[in-house]
């Protein structure tokens, strides 16, 4: 921890921190008796491993042989560091490189190759280490973030934007090459000193990337250096331990890499503020260029090659990747009971305010399913020692965890899916949802979070206002469990010895073979306009937009023959008022608010009229206020809200293709 180099006689602190010297950095000239303690440890004072301020307020990463310690604000920076019902782990248990990539299920996997300076960590390999970095040891390393070089005076600056490819008036980033019009990033030129967003968020060039380099200032006899001067040529990172011998041996920096130039075959030393990625036919880049010579087109010829190469390669790997998890379920966390996380708590009540049920240990089935047990009729769980029923009591499903036999199966079209291997019936207790029981402000981190990882699945359940069921991380078959608009399963809200738990209980008799779902709607959080695909015949299209009924289904019938005896006898019947059954804003069915104008059939979703609860009391839809003063309409499109009063009307509207209807500007 002094001197950062490895070697023998090291001493460990049997404290907290897991720290090892030598003991000539401590001044020990022999190994100590007793146990050893560091300075830090004995005064309780630790030093933050990201701001490097010492405190009594830091708190100790939960991994038992980490050691590193952090202020909270401090760590939570980090989308690497995952907080537990215990604490949180660490930013160094987590490949920053995969978590850039979005793979988070990969991301905390496999072997670490940690930062000794800072809160860093990558997978051992070329695939994710960060060019330039130096290792201390097998496992330890110094990342090129440390770089001592100053990036601002050594960045060599494409002459182009990245955006739009032409010259102008550009931004220059400060660390890396990029050079952007203001315009195109939609921001006004700053002042002072400036990174662009990929150098902000820490991204890092890899070994085996293939790169455009220019030396800039460099001075070289050979003609060949002279050309690498003026122009950006064509390169590939090279692990230093690859490169021969006399290259290796070349003054360098933390932060610095070997690049091999194709056509020439030569190495040399550079750092990031002088390559860029290369990208898959770059050659109106490379046509831009002048004194293109042979060796010139020879490198480009090169690079293309084995860029394809490295792309078949990482192509490959990736596909068996994908065949290989496509064989079992991405990995989680069984647990038996919901986990709590941060402030929330589990409550337990105290036998006196248990209620008592009215059943007897000598009834056929005390507490059962067609009992009239009292707490089974009110979703309360009984209690051993209170239940009247003793050991025969049947309503203890949540505490006995009495689930019937379960299989995990690959669905078509909706993934991973639970199906039953004994027939269940009706009202009986199929599984208990349990996860991570999480407040509503982790619950919104955690789906920003997803979010920003680009995390598609979702598996928080609300059970009140500030407590959450997470099955994504940890928890049990229940997070299996697809939705359907016609599911055989529901959840139930219950109280158990105080507390409530949510658990999932069989609307039908299910045969054995039956795969379990029941109906996200309303219940889940996270899935957004997310398209269904359970395939019922009342399905709503969208996760978390009710199914059509039976009662709409059939009324589409009704008002079917109503119309067609109509046009039969052609006379005018008085009848009630019907709506369409799709919005008229995006055309999607669901559950929709009518409009109360009369003979206004039009009806549509609260998200498309950007309302969060249906209008109270008597409301007209938008069609029949002008688009542009909220006048009276008189002129209406005809496939869209879109309408207008006698001021507005002149050449807003035109006769479509469709038999003339009229429409606005927004339909072709």
């Amino acid at each position: 921890q002094i001197c950062e180099s490895s070697g023998e006689s090291l001493v460990s602190c049997e404290g907290e921190c897991c720290s090892v010297f030598h003991m000539e950095c401590l001044g020990l000239k022999s190994m100590p008796e007793e146990k050893f303690i560091c300075t830090e440890c004995k005064n309780g004072e630790h030093t933050c491993f990201s701001c490097k301020l010492p405190g009594k307020d830091v708190k100790r990463c939960s991994v038992n042989t980490c050691g590193k310690f952090y202020h909270e604000a401090c760590v939570r920076k980090f989308a690497t560091a995952l907080f537990e019902s215990r604490g949180f782990r660490c930013p160094q248990h987590c490949c920053t490189a995969c978590s850039m990539d979005k793979d988070i299920h990969k991301a905390s996997k496999g072997r670490m190759v940690r930062c000794f300076r800072c809160p860093i960590a990558y997978h051992s390999g070329d695939g994710c280490i960060a060019a330039g970095s130096l290792f201390v040891s097998s496992h330890i390393l110094i990342c090129s973030n440390h770089s001592k070089r100053n990036h601002s005076s050594s960045a060599v600056n494409v002459g182009f934007c990245f955006v739009c490819a032409r010259g102008g008036k550009l931004l220059c980033c400060e660390s890396c090459p990029a050079s952007f019009h203001p315009e195109c990033l939609n921001i006004e030129m700053p002042e002072g000193c400036w990174n662009c967003n990929d150098c902000k968020a820490g991204k890092k060039l890899r070994y085996k990337q293939i790169v455009w380099v220019k030396l800039g200032n460099y001075r070289q006899v050979c003609c060949f250096w002279v050309l690498v001067l003026c122009v950006w040529w064509p390169a590939e990172i090279c692990n230093p331990r690859s490169v021969p011998l006399n290259i290796q041996g070349l003054k360098h920096d933390i932060g610095d890499f070997p690049v091999f130039f194709f056509g020439s075959h030569d190495y040399y030393w550079v750092h990031q503020g002088r390559v860029f990625p290369y990208v898959e036919g770059d050659k109106s880049f490379a046509e831009g260029q002048t004194s293109i010579n042979k060796t010139f087109k020879k490198a480009l010829e090169e690079a293309a090659k084995r860029f394809q190469e490295l792309k078949a390669q990482r192509e490959s790997k990736e596909a068996l990747e994908i065949e290989r998890n496509s064989r079992k379920p991405p990995p989680y966390k069984h647990i038996k009971s919901n986990k709590v996380i941060g402030k929330v708590q589990i409550q337990v009540a105290d036998l006196s305010e248990i209620p008592r049920c009215n059943c007897k240990p000598s009834d056929e089935n005390p507490c059962g399913l067609e009992s009239e047990c009292l707490n089974r009729m009110l979703q309360y769980e009984c209690h051993p020692q209170v239940c009247p029923a003793g050991e025969r009591c049947q309503n203890q499903c949540f505490t006995k965890r009495l689930y019937p036999d379960a299989e995990i199966i690959k669905t078509d079209r909706r993934g991973w899916g639970l199906r039953t291997k004994r027939s269940i019936k009706k009202g009986e207790f199929v599984n208990e949802y349990v996860g991570e029981l999480i407040d509503e402000e982790e619950c919104r981190l955690r789906i920003k979070r997803a979010h920003e990882n680009s995390v598609t699945n979702f598996y928080m359940l609300t059970v009140t206002k500030d407590r959450i069921i997470d099955a994504g991380p940890k928890g049990n078959y229940s997070r299996f469990m697809n939705h359907s608009c016609n599911p055989n399963c529901e959840t139930q809200k219950w109280t158990v010895n105080g507390d409530i738990r949510v658990g999932l209980f069989a609307l039908c008799d299910i045969p054995a073979g039956m795969e379990l779902t029941f109906n996200y709607n309303l219940d889940c959080l996270g899935n957004g306009r997310t398209e269904c695909h359970c395939g019922a015949e009342n399905c709503s299209g969208f996760l978390g937009v009710r199914p059509k009924t039976a009662f709409a289904t059939a009324n589409e019938e009704k008002v079917k023959n109503a119309k067609l005896k109509q046009k039969k006898r052609k006379i005018k019947t008085e009848q009630k008022q019907m709506h369409e059954d799709n919005c008229f804003q995006c055309g999607d069915g669901g559950e929709l608010v009518m409009c109360d104008k009369k003979d206004c059939p039009k009806a549509y979703h609260l998200l498309c009229l950007n309302l969060t609860q249906p209008p109270f009391g008597k409301w007209e839809c938008p069609w029949h206020q002008c688009d542009v003063c909220s006048n009276p309409a008189v002129s209406f499109c005809e496939f869209c809200p879109h309408s207008f009063c006698k001021d507005h009307e002149k050449g807003a509207l035109v006769a479509s293709a469709l038999d003339g209807h009229l429409c606005c500007s927004a339909h072709d």
